[in-house]
């Protein structure tokens, strides 16, 4: 049989979490019964195009030669002969939905919400709501993502848990000493570590605030970010306000990150909003402790005081109170870990991707 032609299609192809399953798609794809190709829109996210090279995979950039982008993706559409778009972002979505409808035969169109409704800006949601309804088939990443969604659009969302390459993140545990190392972390530093974008759904400025509460008593601990947005200089001058020195340290992108997550003692999220995020499924491969706000997919895959700690968005105090218990008691640090370690399986990309070729089927 004829192998079902994929287009993957996002706004940027930067070092994301979301970017990052597009990644583990293809790698873990079926590469006898589909054939997969990648297009995106902004020209300064290109950080993964390499990696989808190597895979030998066909990657578009649709805003060059000077004309909207639209046009670029309709020539494409017409010339590639696609079967299946399955988009990754609510505007470039709302964008393809019609230009698709043009294309004869048309494609089917798949998307995947990998956010809350209530993170997007108003007029994303406004073009999202409207053309929704084109699409045939949608793909939430958590309940609260599928929750989100208007309940007159839900017909066609279905809830599915996205996931890592398990094996290669694992492997990196072998690594923790030299981890610790380039992290600056010595035998007896706690290392308590986050890795998101500099976003202010993120909430770094009350991440600051709370290691700023949490360092006061215990000067073994250390903080570490890893990764890049807009925000990142203005968060690195309030760790300077802040007087954190190098006990907070913004490591901007890198793009081995779950190799130095190894080297975490914990880890940490205080996001506003969530979906399911790459770098929690990471953790848990890992088998860190979590401490996270109970926001998105988070609540669905920590329960509270048995493989994690879960604190209300926006609770500096609570937060605070919640991390001070990790790091002063070293055996529920221990216990939380381990069960960590053990949900790491929820997580596989093979299983995930399975589902999704069902899908396009």
């Amino acid at each position: 049989m004829p192998r079902t032609s994929v287009l993957l299609l996002a706004r940027g192809l930067g070092p994301g979490g979301m970017e990052r399953l597009l990644v583990n798609q293809v790698r873990f794809g079926d590469r006898t019964g589909f054939d997969y190709s990648v297009a995106f829109v902004t020209e300064a996210k290109h950080h993964l195009v390499p990696e989808f090279e190597a895979l030998d995979v066909p990657v578009h950039w649709l805003s060059g030669a000077g004309r909207p982008w639209p046009f670029h993706l309709a020539e494409l559409l017409r010339r590639g002969g696609f079967d299946v778009v399955h988009t990754h972002s609510p505007l470039v979505a709302s964008v393809a939905r019609p230009v698709a409808r043009t294309v004869r035969p048309r494609p089917r169109l798949v998307y995947t919400e990998h956010n809350s409704w209530g993170a997007y800006r108003g007029p994303t949601r406004l073009a999202n709501r409207w053309t929704y309804q084109f699409d045939d088939a949608q793909i939430a990443v958590s309940r609260a993502a599928f929750d989100s969604v208007p309940p007159s659009l839900r017909g066609h969302v279905t809830v599915l848990d996205h996931g890592i390459d398990l094996e290669s993140v694992r492997a990196y545990s072998a690594q923790r000493a030299e981890a610790r190392e380039r992290l600056g972390a010595g035998d007896g530093d706690v290392v308590v570590g986050t890795v998101a974008n500099f976003r202010p759904e993120k909430n770094y400025e009350g991440m600051v605030r709370i290691a700023g509460q949490v360092l006061e008593q215990r000067p073994t601990v250390r903080f570490v970010s890893i990764g890049q947005g807009p925000l990142l200089e203005e968060i690195r001058a309030q760790v300077d306000r802040a007087g954190l020195g190098d006990r907070f340290a913004c490591l901007g992108h890198q793009p081995d990150a779950p190799r130095l997550m190894a080297g975490f003692d914990v880890f940490v999220m205080t996001s506003h909003f969530e979906g399911l995020p790459v770098a929690f499924m990471e953790a848990r491969a890992l088998g860190l402790p979590v401490v996270t706000t109970a926001v998105g997919g988070l609540v669905d895959h920590v329960v509270d005081g048995e493989d994690g700690l879960l604190v209300a968005p926006g609770d500096d105090r609570a937060f605070v109170a919640a991390l001070g218990r990790v790091l002063d008691d070293p055996a529920l640090r221990s216990a939380l870990a381990s069960a960590s370690a053990e949900r790491g399986d929820d997580f596989d990309a093979r299983r995930v991707v399975r589902s999704i070729e069902a899908l396009y089927a």
